[in-house]
C-alpha cells in the first residue's frame, strides 16, 4: 500500500475562451486485446489494483468502466430473465458499505485512539494498514464487501477500497475513487482471459468553506499496490455508483469462472441496473449469453457497446470473435483492422495533441483529436469538456453546449459539476448573439 498527498497526475489546463479555471482530470479506460493465440473469452474484474476485464481475441466481460452519461446508454439492455434459473444466492449490494459489529468496535477503539493525535484520514489509514493487530493481506481471488473483507482480514483491491470507504464514511470523510492507468496483468481460466487494472481512493476531510486547515488535513491517496512512478500516472475519477457496479460485475465474473451461469446472469443484470452506462457489465452479459447459446442477444449487446465507444477495443474484440464463429469473416476482418489501429495508440495520445493544439490556437486540429478520444471513451467528462472548448473557438456553440452537458452528466465531483454548470451559463449570452 502506498500513501500520498492527493495529486492526480495528468493533463489539466485552462479552457481557452472559458476563463482560466483548471479542469479536474477524469480519464477513461480503453481496452487492450491479448496477444495472438487461442481465441478465449475475455472478462474484466475490478479488484482494486485489479479491475478485471474480459477481452482479447474473444468475448469480453468488463468489470471496470467509466462513469456514464445517462443519455448515452443506448436504451435498456436486453434481459432474458425467463431463460435463466433463479439465483442460488442473494444478488445485490445493499450491504456493501455496512459496518459490522466488529468494525464498529474497531472504529471506537483503535481508530478513535489514533484520532487524538492525527487527522482523521491519517488515523484511519494507520489503524487499518499500519497496525500490527489487523494485518490485512491482499487476496485477488475473491471480491468481498466491506464487512467480509474486515472479517477475513484480506481481499482484492476493490474489497479493500470498499472497506476503507465504509470506515471513511463513518468518520465523515469524503471519498473519491480512481481507476489508475497502469500495465495490465492477465490470467486465463476455462477459456476466459481476465485482465486487471488498478483502483485506488482518496480521502478528504470535510470542512466548511473558508475554514483554515493544516497540511495534516490535506487529501490522502491510499494505494494498495503501488507502482513505480505512480505520482506521474494518470487516473480516471469514477462515481460511487460505478464502484458498486464494478463490485456486482466482479461477482458476475467470479460466478462465470465457477461455471454458475445463472448466478452470473443475475449479478451482471444487477450491475447494469446499478449503472446503465457501465458498458463493462453489458460486455460481461454478452459473454454469459454467448456461453448459454443466446448468440443474437450477445451480438446486440456488443454492437451497442461498439456504437457507444467505437474506439474501445474490448467489446470490438469480442464481437469479432462472435462474427468469426458465425461465418462472417469479412466483417470480423474489418473489426480486427480497427482493433490493430486502436491498440497502436497509447491512452491520452490524442488528448495530449489536442491540448497542445489548443495552446497553439489550432482549434480544428484540437477538435479532431478530442473527438478521437471521445470515440475511445464516450463518458470521460474532461474529453467532452475540452472538445466543447475547441468547438466554442470554432464558433459551433450549439455543439459546444451539447458536449458540456455530457461532461456535466458524467462529472464525478461537486466541483466538476459546478464548473461545467458555470461554463454552460457562460455560453448562453454568446449563443443568443449567434442566432
Amino acid at each position: 500500500m502506498r500513501l500520498a498527498r492527493h495529486a492526480l497526475a495528468g493533463a489539466t489546463g485552462s479552457l481557452a475562451g472559458f476563463g482560466h479555471d483548471h479542469w479536474p482530470l477524469a480519464l477513461g479506460a480503453t481496452g487492450h486485446r491479448l496477444g495472438k493465440g487461442r481465441q478465449d473469452d475475455v472478462d474484466v474484474k475490478a479488484s482494486g489494483k485489479k479491475t478485471w476485464r474480459i477481452l482479447g481475441i474473444g468475448i469480453a466481460v468488463l468489470l471496470a468502466a467509466c462513469a456514464a452519461a445517462p443519455s448515452r446508454t443506448g436504451g435498456n439492455p436486453m434481459f432474458l430473465d425467463d431463460r435463466f434459473a433463479p439465483p442460488s444466492e442473494p444478488i445485490g449490494a445493499g450491504d456493501l458499505f455496512t459496518l459490522s459489529s466488529a468494525m464498529k468496535e474497531y472504529l471506537g477503539t483503535e481508530i478513535a485512539s489514533r484520532q487524538r493525535t492525527r487527522a482523521r484520514q491519517h488515523a484511519l489509514v494507520d489503524a487499518l494498514y499500519s497496525s500490527a493487530q489487523l494485518k490485512l493481506e491482499y487476496d485477488s481471488t475473491l471480491t468481498r464487501n466491506a464487512a467480509e473483507a474486515f472479517d477475513a482480514r484480506s481481499g482484492n483491491c476493490l474489497s479493500l477500497v470498499l472497506m476503507t470507504s465504509a470506515f471513511a464514511k463513518a468518520l465523515d470523510l469524503q471519498v473519491q475513487y480512481q481507476v489508475v492507468f497502469s500495465e495490465q496483468a492477465a490470467t486465463r481460466s476455462d477459456g476466459i482471459v481476465y485482465l486487471s487494472n488498478h483502483i485506488n481512493l482518496t480521502l478528504r476531510p470535510t470542512a466548511p468553506e473558508g475554514r483554515l486547515v493544516t497540511l495534516a488535513n490535506e487529501p490522502l491517496t491510499v494505494d494498495f499496490i503501488p507502482s513505480e512512478g505512480q505520482g506521474r500516472q494518470r487516473a480516471r475519477v469514477v462515481r460511487e455508483a460505478t464502484i458498486v457496479a464494478m463490485y456486482l460485475n466482479n461477482k458476475a465474473a467470479e460466478a462465470l469462472r465457477e461455471r454458475r451461469l445463472d448466478d452470473a446472469y443475475w449479478w451482471a443484470r444487477a450491475a447494469i441496473e446499478q449503472d446503465p452506462g457501465f458498458l463493462t457489465a453489458q460486455n460481461t452479459l454478452s459473454v454469459i449469453y454467448r456461453r448459454r447459446g443466446h448468440l443474437a442477444e450477445a451480438e446486440q449487446l456488443l454492437r451497442n457497446a461498439v456504437e457507444l465507444e467505437p474506439g474501445n477495443a474490448v467489446p470490438m474484440s469480442n464481437l469479432s470473435r462472435l462474427l468469426k464463429a458465425s461465418g462472417r469473416a469479412d466483417e470480423a476482418a474489418r473489426l480486427d483492422e480497427r482493433i490493430r489501429r486502436i491498440e497502436a495508440v497509447p491512452p491520452f495520445h490524442y488528448f495530449d495533441i489536442g491540448l497542445q493544439a489548443m495552446a497553439d490556437k489550432k482549434y480544428e486540429l484540437a477538435r479532431e483529436n478530442f473527438e478521437k478520444e471521445v470515440e475511445r471513451a464516450a463518458t470521460h467528462h474532461e474529453f467532452h469538456a475540452w472538445l466543447a472548448a475547441a468547438l466554442f473557438e470554432l464558433g459551433e456553440v450549439d455543439a459546444a453546449r451539447r458536449h458540456l452537458q455530457i461532461a456535466l452528466e458524467n462529472s464525478t465531483t461537486p466541483a466538476d459539476q459546478a464548473l461545467y454548470e458555470s461554463r454552460l451559463e457562460a455560453l448562453k449570452p454568446r449563443q443568443r448573439t449567434l442566432r
